[in-house]
């Protein structure tokens, strides 16, 4: 195999960028689209216009045929949120290799179907998890795991620079619906920082309270405002606050330990290094008033410039070529949708949330929204995505 073939569902706004990303020659350098999916012609016929080469691309109007036609090795799962963990099946059903967008699912329940069929399988099952390939996340999960912080005492991030206009929201009849989409910033902006909220430090919180607020700043359905606080095993507290309506908007997110301090900064990272574990100074310090001493790092980062989606895609490509090692595993995916789900599910309930929670409780809950949701009626647009995914790094 010299290439590794792709085949796109969904030519939405990410799956209209997968596709030329993959076409261009260029971006995706062992990989090539060979196929692409949508139910609706006319995006069909406008990615035909945008490709460099339509001509080397078969287009379908039926997922399950494009997986069962042979021309595709990968198939590139770019659909609404509720069809994510049924065409991962599907896909895997059919002997493919798989990459899903964000998020994995809408409710625990059914990812955890999905992952039991992936863990049958032999094939690659990735997460488009693209702010896991910045080389800034990277290195501030490698220092938490080499120990830069000690034992972790606090995590703070306020991500609120997803900002999206009503113009965004009345782009898609199942946009920012319960019915549609499932939810709403947890869901489709910042799954990414949910992801890294607990993949950066390796924690998964024990308890969460969170107060999501519901068409507060749009004329939409689901969540687009969120502050929520959690509690660890190892007695550790977060702060998790997002939003689509902030401009200019932060984000900043802190890992406070015992040895001492992580801080991303829009696109910066610090390093306070204490020169005394503080639990030992709080111990042996004996003149009252004081503090460890510190020094402040500044941390370099290099970085490729590869665009982030390109770097996952181009991992899958050289995975199933077998020259690179797979970095993102699907299943790790349930993680993010468990703690959105969690702060839902605590918001609905108006009490805190012990994890694990309740699979049945939190559906029969998403339920009754989705029992009384409404799709919007108007023209559907694909939209430019370039610089809406919180870094093109």
């Amino acid at each position: 195999m010299d290439k590794v073939r792709f085949g796109v569902v969904g030519i939405g706004n990410m799956g209209s960028s997968h596709c030329k990303w993959l076409n261009d020659g260029k971006s995706v350098k062992n990989g090539v689209l060979t196929a692409a999916c949508d139910i609706n012609p006319e995006k069909i016929e406008n990615i035909k216009k945008q490709l460099t080469d339509s001509s080397a691309v078969t287009f379908f109007d039926d997922a399950e045929k494009m997986f069962n036609s042979g021309l595709i090795d990968v198939a590139v799962i770019a659909v609404p949120h509720y069809d994510h963990p049924g065409l991962v099946i599907k896909a895997l059903d059919a002997g493919l290799n798989v990459i899903c967008e964000k998020p994995a699912g809408v409710y625990t329940k059914q990812v955890k179907e999905m992952n039991e069929r992936a863990a049958k399988s032999d094939k690659i099952f990735a997460l488009m998890f693209n702010q896991r390939t910045r080389p800034i996340f990277r290195k501030m999960r490698q220092m938490v795991l080499d120990g830069a912080v000690g034992n972790i005492k606090r995590l703070n991030w306020i991500i609120t620079d997803w900002y999206r206009s009503q113009s965004y929201y009345d782009s898609g009849s199942w946009r920012a619906t319960w019915a549609g989409e499932g939810g709403g910033v947890l869901f489709n902006q910042a799954p990414h920082n949910v992801d890294l909220f607990q993949w950066i430090p390796n924690m998964m919180p024990n308890k969460v309270r969170a107060f999501c607020h519901f068409g507060k700043w749009h004329d939409i359905e689901v969540e687009d405002d969120v502050t929520a606080y959690f509690e660890y095993p190892n007695g550790a507290t977060g702060v998790f606050i997002t939003t689509t309506a902030d401009a200019p908007g932060s984000n900043r997110f802190e890992i406070v330990g015992d040895g001492g301090e992580l801080i991303f900064d829009n696109d910066k990272l610090v390093y306070k290094k204490l020169k005394q574990n503080e639990r030992e100074f709080n111990r042996t310090w004996t003149k009252g008033f004081g503090a460890p001493e510190w020094e402040k790092i500044d941390v370099e980062v290099e970085d490729d410039g590869v665009e982030q989606h390109v770097r996952v895609l181009g991992n899958v490509a050289d995975a199933v070529l077998g020259i690179a090692p797979q970095f993102i595993d699907g299943k790790e995916g349930i993680r993010g949708v468990e703690l959105a789900d969690a702060m839902l599910l605590s918001t609905w309930l108006d009490k805190t949330v012990d994890l694990p929670f309740d699979d049945d409780l939190y559906f029969e809950e998403l339920s009754k929204r989705v029992a009384t949701s409404r799709l919007k009626t108007g023209k559907e647009a694909v939209l430019d995505t370039a610089g809406s995914y919180g870094d093109k790094k």
